[in-house]
């Protein structure tokens, strides 16, 4: 997951950590939704401004806040990129959450999985995403979560296999697609990594990642001229993302080798 959108991702997990107010009393209900409306306001200042967030997300923690206090101080620290903190705050949130009886025990370990990424702590997050895929073997977001960590350190095999499982349980996937071309792709086999790609852009035309993965095989098969035209795509969709970044280096790989 990029880091622009692991924020995304995070924010919206620990609110259903928040018991249902029309299940309980009146004084109840009145005190979550109190819960709740601080947990919407933590989330739009960690977006504005993250330090102020953090010391505000500790002082409700502090006062009694649980576990969505717990979580907005995660969410602070990642967008402070302070991602080691983050993660362990994290992993930390989920074992007690565990310990709780919640149901929400995987996806916080999904993300304390994507921070340890983020941080660039590849045992760490393979070791987390496995102990997440142990309470939910069929979690799909988790597989392709694992499979692009595997990835990062070279063991495309393993990646590959947590795909076919994730597509095996959901074959619409477009990113798992996606990720399983370039796994194709990374053991010899650009035939099935281009009909990974094809059925993933059919499936989101505009998928940035698999435009960019497109772009790749057909630059290696001698087709530059659509190369180019799949980055230059991805540059009119996110310009400002890390995708956008790619196909320009991409792009300016393509100008320096027909320059020399």
């Amino acid at each position: 997951m990029r880091a622009q959108t692991l924020f995304l991702f995070l924010a919206p997990a620990i609110s259903l950590a928040l018991p249902q107010s029309a299940a309980l009393g009146a004084g109840a209900a009145d005190g979550i939704r109190t819960q709740e409306s601080e947990y919407e306001a933590c989330l739009t200042l960690t977006r504005r401004e993250p330090e102020k967030a953090f010391e505000s997300a500790l002082a409700w923690r502090d006062s009694g806040g649980g576990f969505p206090a717990r979580h907005c101080v995660a969410l602070a620290l990642v967008a402070m990129k302070k991602y080691d903190h983050a993660a362990l705050t994290l992993e930390e949130l989920a074992e007690d959450m565990q310990a709780a009886g919640s149901d929400l025990v995987v996806p916080v370990l999904t993300q304390a999985a994507n921070v340890w990424l983020l941080a660039e702590e590849y045992e760490r997050a393979n070791a987390v995403a496995t102990t997440g895929l142990g309470i939910e073997p069929e979690n799909i977001d988790l597989l392709i979560d694992r499979s692009r960590i595997l990835a990062r350190v070279g063991d495309y095999k393993r990646a590959f296999d947590d795909l076919d499982l994730a597509l095996k349980l959901d074959p619409a996937r477009a990113d798992a697609l996606t990720f399983r071309a370039a796994a194709w792709r990374q053991l010899g086999d650009d035939v099935r990594a281009l009909e990974d790609v094809e059925l993933a852009l059919s499936l989101e035309p505009d998928l940035a990642d698999a435009l960019i993965e497109r772009g790749i095989l057909y630059q290696k098969s001698g087709k530059t001229d659509l190369a180019r035209t799949d980055w230059l795509r991805v540059l009119e969709l996110v310009p400002n993302s890390p995708a956008g970044d790619e196909a320009r280096r991409h792009l300016e790989a393509i100008d320096v080798n027909k320059d020399k």
